[in-house]
């Protein structure tokens, strides 16, 4: 476990220079975030001695199903809830907008491209594949499910923006859930990967 708790600290460190207001101006985002995802995704697999990742399945029709069905659930909770907090929350509004700004002066295929091939595969890896997995193994399947879902949630706290933090556990809980209904991940990375592409290339909420 102190592998594990290793990684989770290398995150927590990679998400801070990413999101928080004293670095985040000086890298360039999305580099960073490819390397920071990669890095955690390699590192996860390196430590799979017992091969464990590779049990969790392999990339079928049925997993391509579950995955764009979720993501198009997804998509739905996450419009439903901007539009009632945007009209709840005085400050929702603004903080959302800011998240986009990670857009500007960026190709919008570039981005595509980077959330589907490396950003969104490396983070399940990491955050389903292995950090949910090892704690549910530990902890039991609630337990684990509830602790790496805050966690995922708690590494975006250095942005100090509710709605990025909201967002994290939302879908942290929703793809932690996925997992456990399925026990695999591949079902939760074509997931990840379209509901990434909806909302930050195809059809922003902002």
């Amino acid at each position: 476990m102190t592998k594990l708790w290793v990684m989770v600290l290398f995150a927590a460190g990679g998400f801070f220079v990413l999101f928080s207001p004293w670095t985040k101006e000086a890298i360039a985002f999305w580099p960073m975030m490819c390397l920071t995802t990669g890095l955690l995704a390699v590192g996860s697999m390196a430590l799979d001695r017992r091969g464990q990742l590779a049990s969790l399945g392999r990339p079928d029709g049925e997993a391509v199903l579950i995955g764009l069905v979720s993501a198009t659930v997804l998509y739905v909770v996450f419009w439903a809830g901007h539009w009632i907090s945007t009209r709840a929350l005085p400050f929702a509004a603004g903080q959302v907008n800011s998240i986009y700004t990670i857009r500007e002066g960026v190709n919008l295929w570039q981005i595509a491209l980077l959330l589907a091939l490396i950003i969104a595969p490396a983070e399940e890896i990491f955050w389903r594949g292995f950090v949910q997995r090892q704690l549910c193994g530990r902890y039991g399947l609630l337990c684990g499910f509830a602790l790496s879902t805050a966690i995922y949630a708690g590494v975006h706290l250095w942005s100090f923006n509710v709605m990025l933090i909201a967002a994290a556990a939302i879908g942290g809980a929703f793809w932690g859930l996925l997992f456990l209904a399925t026990e695999r991940f591949w079902p939760c990375i074509v997931s990840h990967i379209v509901w990434d592409v909806m909302i930050f290339v195809l059809w922003p909420i902002h």
